[in-house]
């Protein structure tokens, strides 16, 4: 009688666990919705990105408001300025397009973050030149007070920008989890 009992108190403990677990999943996923996955697995592939950094960059920049508008004028999705937007598709040799069209700003933005991340070869100074402009990262690299060796940021003297790329980072491991992208 005793085993039974102690088997029905296990199986009824999975149970209630594996629906606490299903619950916060559910629950974690309407938090961290993911309402453009298509466009964003498709940008980060044409462009060679993990599908989870773009979803996480997106997600910090913008909670996925194709909308939004920031202070400095950046728009949509990923936050890109008109300027950067003309930029890129002179670059890319495309017509512009609207940046409050979500799946232009996608394009836009990831090929954006792939130019980044091969200027600087490590991940947080691409963040960091996304949120903070190439320019001053690559004035922070060059000043030993920020970088020892050129490539590496140790720290970085913008409290916006070390929270943004902690945002994204971290957005970026919970799409991976919660919907197994890479």
């Amino acid at each position: 009688m005793r085993v039974k009992r102690r088997r029905f108190r296990l199986l009824t403990g999975l149970v209630v666990l594996s629906l606490l677990l299903a619950c916060g999943v559910m629950c974690l996923r309407s938090l961290f919705s993911l309402p453009y996955r298509e466009a964003v697995e498709r940008e980060a592939a044409r462009f060679g990105l993990a599908p989870s950094l773009v979803a996480g960059l997106a997600l910090a920049e913008s909670h996925f408001n194709a909308a939004a508008v920031s202070p400095a004028g950046a728009i949509g999705l990923m936050q890109l300025t008109p300027e950067t937007h003309i930029w890129l598709s002179n670059r890319l040799g495309c017509e512009p397009g609207s940046l409050t069209d979500a799946e232009n700003n996608l394009y836009f933005g990831s090929a954006y973050l792939a130019f980044l991340l091969e200027k600087f070869s490590n991940p947080e100074a691409a963040l960091a030149a996304y949120n903070a402009g190439p320019a001053r990262v690559q004035g922070w690299l060059a000043d030993s007070r920020y970088s020892e060796d050129g490539s590496t940021l140790k720290q970085i003297p913008f409290e916006e920008t070390k929270t943004h790329i902690r945002r994204v980072l971290l957005y970026r491991s919970i799409y991976r989890l919660l919907y197994g992208l890479e």
